[in-house]
């Protein structure tokens, strides 16, 4: 057996995914102690002794990290397989065999504009989510065009990148919340908890990090998973996989929408109910004002003989968003069954309706189809609280939020009021 081969026996099932995957671009998000950049040199090295007279790039947030992190663990990998290097710190380059077979570049990632002037076949970036968000998608791009050596058998160039989750930046993005379209462009996402690199690290290492991270930080330091860092999430109860639905819309049954009136941002949140269960089965995001709102429910719900409750904003009494003399509510009531309260319930009251259904005493009670309402589940997954303790606004995820929390508030409000079975079609 090779050196090379007895190294790779000794990785974790995400690391020999990440480190053997065909996948043109493999993001292995990883907790703290997983072995993210032990994975990404491992890569490196791999790509390199697979096309040796190519050059492959190896990127870090900055050269402090170089020199602490890269050069040593690069040398110390080479060494360990008896491959011969020199390492030039001034360019960042270690050649190796004497040249002979190409370079392993390093580069950070904390100057896009400074991505230029070498040509690569392969690349890693290591701890990209540390990046700003518009600074990870220019580095992103760079590397790409960075990314161009031909490879003598025809293969793809790859970028495989190595981070940390750190809350809803470019990793995210690109393989979570767009994961399902850009798998076509060869985008894998491989998540690696700290648990399975466990051989490798002290006994009590994890221990003590629950013992001292809150849940959110856990679920992503440790579980590898993409949560809400940037300040207290709005909706800390909803998880994706937990409070994820596969119901859909049965022929005939009544339909519960909750929505929210906005000119050209109106939205609406489309439920069934399992029993007294509420699940979120399809959304209408975006929708010009309230006629075309209704225009719309029609044409999809009624016309197809499901009976429709709808759940608005109740300030929708004293005012049209389309601008005519009739309120909004009014326009509803016209075509649908409009369940709303004279008065909106406190804000702080509708979110805690909404996070008590999403988990109640460890059991979720609230469900959403996580394939039929994207934004839904994006916003919710999203939304802070801004500095004045508010839910944010600013980011454009409120609406739909706001959608599906009248439906819920009114139907399953703190303080349960006496519903009779005959107001509700099931």
């Amino acid at each position: 057996m090779t050196q090379q081969a007895e190294l790779i026996q000794t990785l974790s099932l995400p690391q020999l995914k990440f480190c053997a995957t065909a996948s043109k671009y493999p993001a292995f998000v990883g907790g703290l102690g997983s072995g993210k950049t032990h994975s990404g040199i491992t890569r490196a090295v791999t790509k390199k002794l697979a096309y040796p007279t190519l050059n492959t790039a190896y990127y870090l947030p900055t050269y402090d990290l170089v020199k602490r992190i890269g050069y040593p663990r690069m040398e110390e990998y080479l060494t360990s397989l008896g491959i011969p290097y020199t390492l030039n710190t001034s360019d960042h380059v270690f050649k190796i065999n004497g040249g002979n077979w190409g370079e392993i570049i390093f580069r950070t990632m904390d100057a896009p504009a400074r991505i230029i002037g070498y040509e690569v076949a392969d690349s890693v970036a290591d701890e990209l989510d540390t990046l700003p968000i518009d600074k990870a998608r220019d580095v992103w791009q760079k590397m790409q065009a960075r990314n161009r050596q031909k490879k003598p058998d025809g293969a793809m160039n790859t970028i495989g990148v190595v981070t940390t989750p750190e809350g809803f930046r470019f990793t995210y993005e690109q393989w979570q919340e767009k994961g399902a379209q850009n798998r076509q462009y060869g985008y894998e996402l491989i998540h690696a908890p700290t648990s399975a690199n466990r051989k490798n690290l002290p006994p009590d290492y994890i221990d003590d990090l629950r013992a001292t991270y809150p849940e959110n930080l856990i679920r992503a330091y440790l579980n590898g998973e993409f949560v809400n860092l940037t300040s207290g999430s709005v909706y800390p109860s909803f998880d994706r996989k937990r409070n994820a639905s596969k119901e859909v819309m049965r022929p005939k049954e009544a339909l519960h929408i909750g929505l929210d009136f906005n000119v050209t941002k109106m939205a609406a949140i489309i439920h069934v109910l399992r029993g007294d269960v509420p699940h979120a089965v399809g959304e209408l995001i975006d929708v010009f004002d309230t006629r075309a709102m209704v225009k719309l429910i029609k044409e999809r719900f009624k016309d197809n003989s499901h009976p429709i409750f709808v759940y608005p904003d109740a300030t929708g009494n004293a005012r049209d968003s389309s601008g005519a003399s009739e309120s909004d509510i009014k326009l509803l009531k016209d075509e649908f069954t409009v369940c709303v309260n004279r008065t909106n319930p406190l804000v702080r009251d509708r979110v805690i309706s909404m996070n008590v259904k999403f988990l109640r005493e460890g059991k979720p009670e609230y469900f959403v189809n996580v394939e039929k309402c994207p934004h839904y589940v994006q916003g919710l997954e999203k939304q802070c609280y801004d500095k004045n303790g508010e839910p944010e606004k600013s980011t454009g995820v409120d609406h739909c939020l706001d959608a599906g929390g009248y439906f819920i508030v009114y139907r399953y409000p703190i303080v349960r009021r006496i519903i009779s079975s005959s107001q509700f079609q099931r």
